[in-house]
């Protein structure tokens, strides 16, 4: 393999000192315009690239910004890291992804290794499995630019971009009590996570403002495709199974009606489903999935351009700030049309 061009090789070529080669680079008015112009073409003629590792070492900069998500399979977190690339790259800066499948001790050695490969911020969604942030609050404490997205840590003062879980799932199950469902079971996500939580929250509040007793026979910890085959079948097989079911996701959702076309329920005629985030999966269940889109692309967006406004502005004292993305209910087949409709 042909070793890189560097400036020394230029400066050769030319008979010219390193130095020179650099100053013409950047425009130095101490170098004359005819040298700048020769400069050039070999820079051109050679392909020269500048080394980034040595520029970011002298400059103290290295224009990367680092990401953590739980999982990049899932299309939420590929929307996000999408939204993140696009407002990086008009940045100049480029993106390291990492995935901690959901695991704590993989969350904090990539911390750590985050913090010592030089990036200048990183963007953060938790692991499922994090209920300690000491990992986090070290980089706070020496004001590491930090911003939690989705998943977020509320015991740290630092940005964050959320969803607004709760009115989202809130307006769902509404929506399929003015189908006229009356037994909403809801599958869960554990609730030390803020998202669980919240949509928890909502599922509850939209029962309570319509007159439903809750029923906690009907709210199961389950956020998987795996969980859904297990919880299900024990659902139905209730006394009083339910007419409709919220899952925290649409993995989970896809599941659900998966497992209940197994014990010949049909949807959404016997039981409506419906689904939260509104990824590529939501398109393709069949029937098609109702669901609540949380705007992944728009989220990352938001939690880049947060970053970004911190690292250049390290001289600035704002206070933290968190940035509530609206979600948005999209109608599909696996839900019945309102009664008054």
């Amino acid at each position: 393999m042909a070793q890189p061009v560097t400036i020394k090789d230029i400066a050769r070529e030319l008979g010219v000192s390193p130095s020179t080669v650099s100053r013409a680079l950047k425009d130095h008015p101490d170098i004359s315009s005819s040298t700048k112009q020769q400069v050039r073409e070999l820079v051109d003629r050679l392909k020269y690239k500048p080394n980034a590792i040595a520029l970011s070492l002298r400059s103290q900069k290295s224009n990367t910004i680092s990401v953590i998500v739980p999982q990049i399979v899932h299309h939420f977190f590929s929307s996000v890291i999408s939204g993140i690339e696009d407002v990086a790259q008009r940045h100049g800066y480029n993106v390291m992804i990492f995935q901690s499948n959901e695991q704590y001790e993989r969350e904090v050695a990539i911390t750590q290794a985050i913090e010592s490969n030089r990036a200048e911020g990183v963007l953060v969604s938790i692991s499922k499995t994090t209920k300690h942030y000491g990992h986090f609050r070290e980089l706070t404490e020496k004001d590491f630019p930090l911003v939690f997205f989705d998943r977020v840590c509320e015991e740290l003062e630092t940005d964050k971009v959320i969803v607004d879980d709760f009115n989202g799932a809130m307006h769902a199950v509404e929506y399929l009590l003015n189908t006229g469902c009356r037994r909403v079971a809801h599958l869960a996500a554990p609730q030390h996570l803020l998202i669980g939580y919240h949509r928890q929250r909502g599922y509850i509040s939209a029962l309570e403002k319509n007159g439903i007793e809750v029923d906690d026979d009907l709210i199961v910890k389950c956020d998987t495709i795996g969980e859904a085959a297990e919880v299900i079948p024990k659902l139905m097989a209730l006394a009083y199974p339910p007419d409709a079911i919220f899952a925290v996701n649409d993995m989970t959702a896809a599941g659900t009606i998966i497992a209940l076309k197994k014990l010949k329920y049909r949807v959404p005629e016997d039981v409506s489903v419906i689904g939260f985030t509104d990824g590529l999966v939501s398109t393709v269940t069949d029937p098609p999935l109702t669901t609540v889109s949380q705007h992944g692309f728009e989220i990352g967006k938001k939690a880049a351009e947060m970053l970004l406004d911190r690292i250049m502005h390290t001289d600035t004292v704002k206070k933290p700030y968190t940035e509530v993305i609206k979600t948005e209910l999209i109608v599909r087949g696996t839900t019945r049309q309102p009664v008054n409709a």
